[in-house]
């Protein structure tokens, strides 16, 4: 059982559940050098954003942050389990959970990216109602951009 709690993108735990993030994307992709989030933890703080950490016990799990993007746009930012926590379905439970305080904030519709060799999360976005757009931010690094009409 997990419990999911608003937390600070810049601060303990989010701060490490983001470096380990992005430790797994630079063994995936390569160091990517200069490469910072877009998303600043403003961004991802209310009232417009939001980031949130999942907890089991006493143990941070998970990640899931929300940025505006247009009045009613948001995009779905640092979807991240620890390796050993996955398989759960701690991340549908992320995603559901960001969609609802999407809705709840008056976004209409939610987008996503993520890279080529991420088959679990193409599995993920897509089962979860996402279907593919084109490229809506320029990320270099991004293979698959997704989006959602939120209900």
């Amino acid at each position: 059982m997990i419990e999911i709690r608003p937390a600070k993108s810049d601060e303990s735990p989010g701060r490490e559940l983001i470096t380990a993030m992005l430790a797994e994307l630079d063994a995936l992709y390569g160091k990517r050098d200069g490469f910072r989030p877009t998303a600043t933890p403003a961004e991802l703080a209310p009232p417009d954003g939001a980031f949130f950490v999942a907890w089991e016990e006493h143990h941070p799990v998970a990640c899931v942050g929300l940025k505006r993007l247009e009045a009613d746009l948001a995009e779905v930012k640092r979807v991240y389990v620890i390796p050993k926590y996955r398989s759960r379905g701690i991340a549908s439970d992320m995603l559901e959970y960001v969609e609802t305080v999407a809705r709840e904030r008056g976004y209409k519709r939610l987008r996503l990216q993520h890279g080529a060799d991420q088959p679990h999360a193409l599995a993920l976005y897509t089962g979860a109602g996402y279907h593919a757009i084109g490229d809506y931010n320029g990320n270099v690094y991004a293979a698959h951009w997704a989006e959602k009409t939120l209900s």
